[in-house]
């Protein structure tokens, strides 16, 4: 994958070079301004986001998020232990909350402990990879930080109509992962009958 786009940048470098190389490099530093221009605001608006969620952790409102979920994980993975239910409560608490950076190292070691030894994944790991890449969220921190630098009257419009499509988008992921699985697993044939030995028939 690193090939193809490393193909593609030098193709197009080669192209807009040698079809207008007066506007390439006035297009590059445009581009690099633009880029760092809105770097600086993102990370603006992303102190200010993590300061509310920190203020919100030490409250104890994640945990009490966390704690609401646990019958729903706890009905969804079966067979995991406390722990591993808990890592996996906690990272789905982070991203709905928004908090993705708090979110990747709980996946990680939620998944680790939910490995069987083998290099496959589970049906548990492949639940929770689809439910992570829907990933439920009541505020998409990252798309009302770029709403907001490139000027957005109202930014945070978007909140609602991403809380409805990620709820649709996990409920179907669930759906469909829990149906292949039952799909996949083999029906429990019945045990032929023994005939047994020195038994006479009349």
């Amino acid at each position: 994958m690193n090939c193809v786009f490393f193909v593609m940048t030098v193709s197009s470098l080669l192209m807009m070079l040698f079809s207008s190389p007066s506007q390439a490099f006035p297009a590059m530093i445009d581009g690099a301004s633009g880029a760092i221009a809105l770097a600086l605001k993102l990370c603006a608006i992303y102190a200010i986001w993590l300061s509310v969620l920190d203020v919100m952790n030490k409250l104890g409102m994640s945990k009490a998020l966390g704690k609401a979920c646990s019958p729903l994980t706890r009905k969804l993975f079966k067979g995991e232990d406390g722990k591993t239910r808990d890592l996996i409560t906690l990272n789905f608490t982070a991203n709905f909350l928004g908090m993705g950076g708090a979110a990747t190292p709980l996946g990680i070691k939620a998944m680790e402990r939910m490995q069987d030894g083998t290099e496959r994944a589970t049906d548990n790991m492949i639940l929770f990879l689809v439910i992570n890449a829907t990933s439920i969220q009541l505020i998409p921190a990252t798309v009302v930080g770029l709403r907001a630098a490139a000027g957005s009257a109202s930014p945070g419009d978007i909140i609602l109509p991403s809380l409805l499509a990620t709820t649709v988008s996990t409920i179907a992921g669930v759906i469909v992962v829990k149906t292949l699985v039952s799909i996949k697993k083999p029906r429990k044939q019945p045990l032929p009958p023994v005939p047994l030995k020195g038994a006479r028939f009349e």
